[in-house]
């Protein structure tokens, strides 16, 4: 995978992506995002690391709201979905179910309006 398949993956909003995919990038960016939440736990205060890791944590927690926004509309798009219900995934409780189904739910086997294919930009 090249540099701008994945900035497309995870801050594109164009095209399709599989479940696959899908599970996958969001799984890594809970990876990034509990890494800096585990270091800020784990600083002593006493130190000036704790003022780092918690910009690194809000940093990192804004890029992958981005990106979760982007994978949730890319994946609406696979099973010809308007990609404005990726806002459910905002919604507690509601975003538990919804990322399930995006995760299960097949997409469209054809080409449909948002792309000809999945995983990749229309």
């Amino acid at each position: 995978m090249d540099r701008n398949q994945l900035i497309w993956l995870f801050f594109g909003f164009s095209g399709r992506l599989s479940r696959a995919p899908y599970f996958l990038a969001g799984l890594l960016l809970a990876i990034f995002q509990a890494f800096p939440l585990y270091q800020l736990t784990i600083a002593s205060e006493e130190s000036g690391a704790t003022n780092v890791w918690a910009t690194v944590f809000w940093a990192v927690f804004f890029v992958s709201v981005w990106s979760y926004v982007a994978l949730g509309v890319k994946r609406l798009h696979d099973f010809g979905k308007p990609g404005i219900l990726a806002l459910a995934l905002f919604i507690p409780l509601v975003s538990i179910i919804t990322f399930v189904i995006l995760c299960l739910y097949p997409g469209d086997a054809s080409a449909n309006q948002f792309g000809e294919r999945t995983n990749a930009p229309q």
